[in-house]
Parts: structure tokens; sequence; C-alpha cells
């Protein structure tokens, strides 16, 4: 049996993230664009919003940074071979992806507010989980994932605060743009 120099690490790594940072980001990409979010939703925009909602930007350009993060953490776990929990790790960073791509449909397009706030804690325990995991395995993938973690903690209290400031939310029905013109 040969080991492999530290080159060969870093070059099967950088494999792997090639694949893992572009699929993250599609999926990601691909479950924001099945319903509209921030100010290309009118169901979102005619919400009463906290004072803490970032402007729009922000939110793209996070989730751009979190999913590249998280990406690289899962090249890292999918490249330690002969870790015991390997597949455990990358089981759980497929459901905490899973349950995460599920939240901006259900939110955005379903304007399900409370349900995508129990979503967003079922995320946050599985992206724990997962963090826990691969800190046992890499201690830099389990870094990777702790500011995924933290803008889960900062949506979980906007979802909180939305679902506060909308008790009827879901049945909100934005009014139809006018074909009218005012003088």
């Amino acid at each position: 049996m040969e080991i492999a120099t530290k080159e060969q690490l870093r070059g099967a790594f950088l494999r792997w993230a090639v694949v893992t940072v572009p699929l993250i980001l599609l999926l990601g990409f691909g479950s924001s664009r099945i319903a509209p979010a921030g100010a290309e939703n009118r169901w979102y925009a005619a919400l009463v919003r906290p004072g803490i909602t970032p402007p729009d930007w922000v939110f793209p350009v996070a989730w751009s940074a979190l999913y590249i993060l998280m990406g690289l953490a899962l090249a890292m776990i999918i490249n330690a071979r002969g870790s015991r929990l390997r597949g455990l790790g990358i089981a759980l960073f497929v459901l905490q992806l899973l349950l995460n791509l599920a939240w901006s449909p259900l939110f955005f397009g379903m304007h399900q507010v409370s349900s995508a706030l129990i979503l967003l804690i079922a995320i946050f325990v599985a992206a724990l989980a997962t963090t826990l995991v691969f800190g046992r395995i890499r201690s830099a993938a389990a870094w990777l994932m702790a500011p995924y973690l933290v803008w889960l903690c900062f949506a979980g209290v906007l979802n909180w605060e939305i679902g506060k400031l909308n008790p009827n939310a879901s049945t909100l029905v934005p009014s139809s743009p006018s074909a009218q013109m005012s003088f």
C-alpha cells in the first residue's frame, strides 16, 4: 500500500471541489427559481418585514458564499477516504441540503411561514449534526460549515419575526399590478 503525497491529496480534494461547489450552487439557484424571492415575489414584497431584514441583494450574495463553503466542506469529507464516519457525514450533508432546498419553495412559493420556520429548525438540527460529524473527520470542514449555522439562526429569527408581524401571511393576496395610469 502506497501513501499519497500532500500534492496528490490536494489534487484529489480539488477534483472533488470542482464538482461539489458548482453542484451545490446550481441546486441552490434552482431551488430559489422555483418560487421567486425578494422584490421579484409580490407576496413577499407585501409582507411587513422586521427592521433587521437585510436589503434583497444580500441574500443571493450570502447564499452563494455559504454554498461555496458547504461545497468545499463536502469535498473535504468525500476526500477523507478511510474515515469510518465519512458515509454518515455525507448522508447527513445530503439530508440537510435536501431540507434546505425545500425551504424557498415552502416559504416564497406556498407562503407557509410557520411551516417554513419548523423546516428551518429541522435544517439547523441536521446541519448541526452534519457539522459535528464533519468535525470528527476534518476540523476544517466543520469550520467551513459554521457560517451556515450562524446564517440559519439569523434566518430563523427573520422567519419568526415575519410570522409575528404577518399572522395571516398564508392568506395574504398582494394587489395585482394595475394597468391604469395615474395622472
